[in-house]
Order: C-alpha cells, then sequence, then structure tokens
C-alpha cells in the first residue's frame, strides 16, 4: 500500500465502491446468478454487506433501503425490469459453486 493516510485510504475505498455501484447500476445485463457463478457474490451481496456494516455503526439500514441503494431502484422494479429466468446451465453451475456467506 502506499503511503496515504487512513483517512485518505477510506475515500479511495468509498470512491472505488461508488464506481462499482454505477458499474453494476449500467450493467443491467449482467445478471446475478452469472454474477455468483463467476465471483461467489452479486448486488444482493453487496447490499447485504453494505446493511451490515452500517448496522455494526449503529444504522438502522434494512435490506431492502440497502438493496435500493445498490440496484438505484426498489429490488421489486430492477427484478421486474432487468431479471430474466435462470437458464438450467445457470441453476447447476450455482449448484455446484463452493457456498459462502
Amino acid at each position: 500500500m502506499s503511503n496515504t493516510t487512513s483517512d485518505t485510504q477510506t475515500e479511495l475505498e468509498a470512491a472505488a465502491f461508488r464506481r462499482l455501484v454505477a458499474h453494476l447500476r449500467e450493467r443491467t445485463d449482467v445478471q446475478n446468478i452469472d454474477m455468483m457463478n463467476l465471483t461467489g457474490f452479486c448486488r444482493n451481496c453487496l447490499s447485504r454487506w453494505y446493511m451490515e456494516a452500517d448496522n455494526a455503526a449503529g444504522g438502522s439500514l434494512d435490506k431492502e433501503a440497502a438493496r435500493e441503494l445498490v440496484y438505484g431502484m426498489p429490488f421489486a422494479e430492477w427484478r421486474e425490469k432487468f431479471q430474466t429466468e435462470a437458464s438450467p446451465a445457470q441453476k447447476a453451475a450455482f449448484e455446484a459453486a463452493p457456498k459462502h456467506d
């Protein structure tokens, strides 16, 4: 790591997080199951991690509010607009993948 201060590191991490969220909002063609199969995490995981961090810091963010922060809209709306039915191959890959929490 470079000679950044803790505050600077936090700012850089926050900037990278915002860029990741913006990228995922733009890439509505990428399905969560594909992300899970390739990377072991998806938009829902990212929103859960955000909620857990908020709650650990004394906040009261709930699952739906955290998902809206990541998806840029209510999750139900995103799912209706962009989610497709998983193929048998996608489902099989998901079942075969190592499980993480």
